[in-house]
């Protein structure tokens, strides 16, 4: 998660790159067998890899079931082998978000068309036009993409923590003092802010803390143990670095903004969120997991672009990808998934977004590839 969009000295170790490349033919379990086709897409991944210039980088590939996950990058191996580790998702957390706004409704413990103010401020007079759960979510409520005093709190840590010194109780307070220019509805704009608003919203609508909502909703039942919205340490979260690839920087702290970018994540945990989005049936989250599918709001000249309640929807010549992207102080992600070509991807890095920055396009022409 960045504040501006939504995409939101290591020494070479050439030789170390087919050694980290690691083939399953289910989750946890070695493969045994090979052939043309996983030779290409290891020749594949190894080429994102090197294409994304970060200290760590792992490319992870789910296909009909199989998984290869490649790691590699500029530093040294770290002591826990890369694809064990969690990374920082960043704004692509809101694809965790979304799941649980609509499992919530599919259980009818809420519709999505509550005013956000009533949820957080039950004495508050509601607004002829509120902003809903589902306007927070779709990014068209209206807000803007940080609070307008955000820069301002955050500048003293901006290369560090800026978040952090935006605490949920700001968070909601920005929100319920804002006033929208526009109807809420009737434009859409990107907002880590709405995000971060409707997690509180759900939260104080189910009288449940973000992190415990969350497990009950979405980790536990798709059996996601590693994944967390806090960092424990180098033994278990990869550490990211500045723009140059050398200088490490903290892990992130959302602050106020967990809903909108707090999520960290092993590569496998990733691989299994996205499997149970390509095929629902069986999984607990079935009804939710096809909600986050469908489309819900249609934009641009001819309505090109498309989004789902969780997810951004392009397109291809057999049928549509779903992708979502994030960034934080010094790494960055991209997830993605495919139902015609049964394959989901994870990429993930441990730099932060530059200028002409090749990880989003890299990762996003493997998984937009026939």
């Amino acid at each position: 998660m960045t504040g501006r969009t939504a995409l939101w000295p290591g020494e070479s170790h050439d030789g170390d790159e087919l050694r980290d490349t690691v083939d399953f033919r289910t989750p946890g379990g070695p493969s045994t067998a090979t052939g043309p086709d996983d030779e290409d897409l290891r020749r594949q991944l190894e080429a994102a890899v090197d294409a994304v210039d970060a200290p760590d980088a792992v490319v992870a590939v789910s296909r009909h079931g199989r998984r290869v996950i490649h790691c590699g990058g500029t530093a040294p191996p770290p002591p826990t082998p890369r694809q064990d580790l969690r990374y920082e998702l960043g704004s692509a957390s809101k694809t965790f978000t979304g799941l649980l706004l609509a499992q919530l409704i599919r259980r009818g413990l809420l519709t999505g068309g509550e005013a956000a103010t009533a949820c957080l401020d039950a004495v508050r007079r509601s607004e002829a036009a509120p902003v809903t759960l589902a306007h927070l979510l779709t990014h068209t409520s209206g807000l803007p993409s940080l609070p307008a005093d955000f820069y301002v709190r955050a500048l003293p840590a901006w290369r560090t923590s800026p978040y952090a010194r935006y605490p949920a109780a700001r968070v909601i307070d920005a929100f319920l003092h804002h006033r929208p220019r526009r109807r809420p509805g009737t434009r859409w704009r990107y907002s880590n802010f709405g995000v971060a608003v409707l997690g509180h919203a759900l939260a104080a609508a189910t009288g449940t803390v973000w992190e415990d909502l969350l497990t009950d909703h979405v980790l536990r039942p798709l059996a996601l143990s590693d994944t967390a919205l806090l960092a424990r340490g180098p033994d278990t979260d990869a550490v990211g670095h500045g723009k140059d690839g050398r200088t490490p920087v903290p892990a992130f702290d959302a602050g106020g903004f967990q809903a909108a970018g707090a999520v960290r994540a092993t590569p496998h945990d990733l691989l299994t969120f996205l499997e149970a989005h390509l095929d629902p049936s069986g999984s607990p989250l079935a009804g939710a997991l096809r909600s986050v599918r469908t489309p819900v709001l249609r934009r641009g000249p001819g309505h090109q672009h498309v989004h789902t309640m969780a997810w951004f929807r392009h397109p291809t010549a057999t049928g549509p990808m779903y992708f979502h992207g994030g960034a934080t102080l010094g790494q960055q992600a991209f997830l993605g998934f495919r139902p015609d070509t049964g394959t989901a991807l994870a990429a993930l890095c441990t730099r932060r977004f530059r200028a002409h920055d090749p990880f989003v396009t890299t990762a996003y022409e493997l998984l937009a590839q026939e």
